[in-house]
């Protein structure tokens, strides 16, 4: 550990310490002197008074309602599970509305509720429904979500302390708080220390308890871990799960999940202690972290699903909602940021929230500033990381990703150099995401499901190169953990975008290099999507690539060899039990294309390689009992028996349909010609036409200043 960060760690101490006897509450996300500011606010600007109405409707709807804290047994979805939940939600909701329009009953219902936690807390025990390979709560089946219920209860308590008698306060802390302090850094002391998501939830939880109820040896368990060397705790997460650029390692969907933790515990750290600079800390990684995780959202908002990840999750969930407040009332205020907030449409009621609302109604916003960038990965930078091309205005953006990142820990899936790709405000090629129906108890207790092992975590679930029908690593997370892939090439250009990842460990004696390029050829208002996959061996392979695609083909350069009166499964493992064979086609032509109508716009992909191709079309669906997953659709491009292959594709945007009209425009593409010029270990070489021009694209693999041309 380095002096200055020795220096950090006794400082967190011995300067809250000094000041720990001068508590003012409220003072996490609503502080007391700015109570009269946010009051006005609420008035004076739309979305703060917008939200504080939600917020205040459902304070208003719990008062109206039986209070009820059953004893915990139902699992994610259950009725148990969502009634601690909402009155997690409820005590928050009610500490707000308290503050603003100052009537005691919401502080009552607060000081009631809690009342009936502390009487009940003690008796419980671990719950009765513990989930698979995780620590049970004491409320909830993984303790994870204690850690969430207390990081949101604690806030509301916050805001009603001085409204609550001494003598309830005091119940409330011995026999709830406390209490729970000691059994996530007791009992979960295993995730307490641990520098993953669960961890961060787990020591705001405490750190943020120990601020608002005094105390100190809590704070610094927090911010040290628990044997206070700064091994492990608040700090040391950020020393690790970021990387220098502000990407965290699990992924964009974990990295919203925990963007709330981190820059509330952050709040409150500023809050108690602010002469730590705690938002400066290692060069602003918080503010980063922010901005990686909207830079990791299509225009739509939706993060990209990398990993396990719910593919409807976006920046209007509430912890980015936390995180751009933060980022812009506390670290910098920048015009991009109120873009991202107006079209979240709400603002935490809070200091921050007052501030972002007051700037959008002066007119301050700006359009959100996506980039094409290189998000590296690890905490040093040196582990790969994701490459992200955008082209295009975000009404219609170009979106193209290359994953070139490390495994992602437990929730990674076994997809070195997957490409995702994004057009007109859709997805285009694909990623399935993670199987999981999030708090339906009838589906696998709102579980991860089965099948997210034996198909979202497996490679042919993705739209990298399957080698031998084996996933990569074998599906073993320790090996996949021990490497990373590693970046080539990055490049960014006027008309011309590149990316390039290489992975040599995935397979034994393989080397797979991908580049994937955005071109704009002159006379196209889009740019073309090219992408070569090269891959290198001594010996024989069967390599599939498939592209898992939206919308329906609606034309192709081959006639179909389609099954149609029985369907088959692709293989017994690694996935393939999971896809239906639909068509089996042997590809003669060296330039060969599909055409795909998705949103009412076509998309061709034209697609060689360095020797014949196979074609296969194929459904998601196989092997699935329980109908669990989603019937996806994919073209798989497979090669057999080769050692060293090429797989080079354009795909082309093209016209438009028109439903109600009922016109189509562009329907044919205007690309032609592909076709393979050289390939070996030190480049590629392939020629192609655009709207009958005649290009060359030329890839050198070792050349930084001439990595590609293209002519």
């Amino acid at each position: 550990m380095k002096f200055s960060q020795k220096l950090f760690l006794a400082l967190c101490f011995l300067l809250y310490t000094a000041t720990s006897q001068a508590q003012t509450h409220p003072n996490l996300m609503l502080t007391a002197g700015n109570i009269p500011a946010v009051k006005a606010g609420c008035n004076d600007y739309p979305l703060l008074k917008k939200s504080y109405q939600e917020i205040k409707a459902k304070a208003d709807k719990a008062l109206s309602e039986k209070m009820d804290v059953p004893v915990p047994k139902d699992g994610a979805g259950g009725y148990t599970h969502e009634q601690h939940k909402n009155n997690s939600a409820n005590i928050l909701a009610c500490g707000t509305a308290f503050q603003i329009t100052g009537e005691p009953k919401y502080a009552t219902y607060i000081k009631n509720m809690l009342l009936l936690y502390a009487s009940q807390y003690e008796q419980w025990p671990k719950h009765p429904k513990q989930k698979s390979n995780q620590i049970p709560g004491k409320l909830f089946w993984q303790c994870l979500n204690d850690f969430v219920w207390q990081v949101t209860v604690i806030q509301g308590y916050d805001m009603a302390y001085n409204a609550i008698p001494a003598n309830d306060r005091a119940t409330i802390e011995q026999h709830l708080f406390v209490p729970i302090m000691k059994y996530f850094t007791q009992d979960c002391k295993e995730t307490f220390n641990l520098i993953h998501n669960h961890g961060t939830w787990c020591l705001a939880a405490v750190g943020i308890t120990a601020y608002v109820i005094n105390k100190p040896e809590y704070v610094e368990m927090a911010l040290k871990g628990s044997d206070k060397d700064g091994k492990t705790g608040f700090l040391k997460q950020l020393d690790e799960l970021f990387s220098p650029e502000g990407y965290y390692t699990e992924g964009p969907y974990y990295q919203r999940y925990a963007i709330m933790p981190f820059v509330i515990f952050a709040k409150a750290i500023q809050q108690n202690q602010p002469s730590l600079n705690i938002f400066k800390y290692r060069n602003n990684i918080l503010a980063k972290a922010i901005h990686a995780a909207l830079q990791s959202t299509y225009t739509t908002g939706n993060f990209f699903p990398v990993n396990d990840a719910m593919k409807d999750k976006n920046f209007i969930s509430d912890e980015m909602v936390y995180g751009v407040d933060i980022a812009y009332a506390d670290i910098a205020p920048e015009a991009d940021l109120l873009d991202i907030a107006r079209q979240q449409n709400k603002v935490v009621v809070s200091n921050a929230g007052l501030a972002v609302a007051k700037a959008i109604a002066e007119g301050k916003a700006k359009p959100f500033n996506y980039k094409s960038t290189f998000l590296s990965d690890g905490a040093k930078g040196e582990d790969g990381g994701l490459g992200i091309l955008r082209y295009g205005s975000n009404a219609s953006q170009q979106c193209l990703l290359l994953k070139a990142a490390s495994q992602g820990m437990g929730h990674g899936h076994f997809d070195r150099l997957n490409l995702l790709y994004y057009d007109n405000g859709a997805e285009v090629f694909s990623d399935y995401g993670s199987a999981r129906f999030i708090n339906i108890e009838s589906k696998f207790g709102g579980d991860y499901l089965p099948e997210n092992k034996t198909w979202a975590k497996q490679t042919i679930a993705h739209n990298t190169i399957t080698v031998d029908q084996t996933s990569q690593y074998n599906a073993n997370l320790k090996n996949a953990e021990a490497s990373h892939a590693t970046l080539v090439h990055f490049e960014v250009k006027d008309n011309l975008q590149v990316v390039s990842g290489r992975e040599d460990k995935a397979y034994p004696g393989v080397g797979m290099l991908r580049s994937s390029i955005l071109f704009k050829p002159e006379g196209y208002t889009k740019a073309l999507m090219i992408d070569v996959f090269q891959v290198n061996s001594t010996a024989e392979h069967q390599y599939s690539l498939p592209f898992w695609y939206q919308g329906v083909i609606t034309d192709a350069s081959f006639k179909f060899s389609a099954a149609t009166t029985e369907l088959k499964a692709m293989g017994k493992d690694n996935g393939f039990q999971h896809i239906w064979l639909n068509s089996d086609n042997s590809i003669t032509d060296e330039n060969s294309y599909i055409t795909m109508l998705n949103d009412n716009h076509f998309y061709t992909t034209h697609f060689t390689g360095t020797s014949p191709l196979q074609v296969k079309l194929v459904t998601l669906g196989a092997g699935d009992p329980n109908m669990n997953l989603r019937n996806e659709r994919g073209f798989i491009l497979e090669q057999k028996k080769s050692g060293s292959q090429a797989f080079i594709s354009i795909t082309e945007t093209h016209g438009k349909t028109d439903p109600t009209a009922e016109t189509t425009t562009g329907a044919k593409s205007t690309v032609s010609a592909l076709k393979v010029v050289s390939n070996d270990a030190a480049g590629t070489t392939f020629t192609f036409t655009a709207k009958g021009k005649s290009y060359t694209c030329k890839l050198d693999y070792s050349s930084k200043d001439k990595f590609i041309q293209i002519q």
